[in-house]
């Protein structure tokens, strides 16, 4: 078995290989994330949604905590989603795109976004997940889902 990612081309040598392993967040592990923020959130009497998903983007917990406007729910998916499939912040995939002057929509699926408060997880160097925070000024988002990629860090 090998580690495969998109900034470690595979080489000659290794294209006869079949399987290759990669790292995921458990279920376990997006709980501890979202009770870290949420216990963040309920100390500053803040309501946001938090979403945590696996590498791929896809989710495996979400909070929406009270006080939260429902707006912000797929707000944080969707900012997950974009943290974990370009493996960088969304803001950073954001920027990219105003400074590019090329729309979000060339990405080709409606759920990237541009907004901060999107992040990966990384876990020895590979991305394992991503979270997503909404419902709060951007900085604020930004702030709480750093927060909870740092328990891997």
């Amino acid at each position: 078995l090998f580690t495969h990612s998109p900034t470690h081309p595979l080489t000659h040598a290794n294209r006869t290989r079949l399987m290759y392993t990669q790292t995921n967040l458990s279920h376990a592990d997006a709980l501890k994330i979202i009770d870290l923020i949420r216990d963040r959130l309920e100390a500053e009497d803040k309501g946001a949604a938090i979403a945590v998903c696996d590498r791929h983007g896809e989710l495996i917990a979400f909070l929406r905590t009270d006080g939260c406007r429902l707006p912000s729910i797929n707000i944080a998916i969707n900012k997950a989603f974009t943290a974990a499939r370009e493996e960088k912040p969304s803001r950073v995939v954001g920027e990219a795109s105003r400074a590019g002057g090329w729309p979000m929509s060339n990405f080709g699926d409606a759920r990237f976004t541009a907004w901060g408060g999107g992040v990966p997880v990384l876990h020895k160097g590979e991305i394992a997940g991503a979270i997503g925070v909404s419902g709060l000024p951007e900085e604020e988002d930004m702030v709480l889902a750093a927060l909870g990629a740092a328990l891997f860090a």
